[in-house]
């Protein structure tokens, strides 16, 4: 089984921490995306859709961080915390699944564009009204992740870990790469995080995260990245 992946991605570290922690084997196939190798004629052969993660199992192919997810949890039969049987305790997985894609991810993700390739795209700093509107965006996203799927439990769906977690994580992760810690001055949700970490492991956790937890090192990279004036069509769309 192949996974193409790109640790950068945050969809795709869930994927390989997914994969890694539940000990489930598989060829780690590098996408890099800074240099737009989703976009090259031979990964359109392996999806159209272009972007990862891409999961290649024999012949049969699948997009969609949470679907990946998902399908690695059914056939490798791991334990049913991660994604229940129970109808109702799965509706919930389903339900965080569904949420974060226009919520938390979208928000930690604009922080991070907005910092990073935005600069270097546009030539310029983001304006502070649209910062500041990302930043309150994401502020209303975090309060949701707590109120509405933490409450007063472990993890997101009960005080067992599951998929809900691992998609979780790794978005709040995301603003670290710009050097932001948007779980500062959250207690609950700090310590949530952290016993994320613990659950995947502590060293698989950092292994993930190392290329993000560099900020200077990895925004350094992009400005001086030649790449991406190749991007700039793509991505212009995107910042107007």
């Amino acid at each position: 089984m192949e996974l193409h992946l790109d640790l950068l991605s945050p969809p795709c570290r869930a994927v390989f921490l997914f994969a890694k922690a539940l000990k489930i084997p598989f060829d780690f196939k590098h996408v890099e995306l800074a240099e737009g190798q989703q976009y090259s004629d031979e990964f359109a052969k392996l999806s159209i859709v272009k972007k990862v993660p891409v999961l290649k199992d024999g012949d049969f192919v699948l997009t969609e961080s949470t679907a990946i997810l998902k399908y690695l949890a059914r056939k490798c039969s791991v334990a049913d915390h991660w994604f229940p049987t129970d109808l109702r305790q799965q509706a919930l997985v389903n339900e965080y699944s569904s949420w974060q894609h226009l919520n938390l991810r979208s928000h930690c993700s604009k922080i991070f564009l907005f910092k990073t390739l935005f600069p270097a795209i546009m030539g310029s700093e983001v304006s502070k009204e649209k910062m500041d509107i990302a930043l309150e965006d994401l502020r209303h996203s975090l309060d949701l992740l707590e109120e509405k799927f933490l409450q007063d439990k472990l993890f997101l769906v009960s005080n067992k870990i599951s998929l809900a977690d691992v998609a979780a994580v790794v978005e709040v992760m995301q603003p670290l790469a710009v050097g932001l810690d948007v779980l500062e001055g959250r207690p609950k949700l700090s310590a949530w995080r952290d016993r994320v970490r613990k659950e995947l492991g502590e060293k698989l956790f950092q292994e993930a995260h190392e290329r993000i937890l560099d900020s200077k090192g990895l925004q350094q990279k992009m400005q001086n990245n030649s790449s991406l004036e190749k991007l700039k069509p793509k991505y212009e769309k995107l910042f107007r």
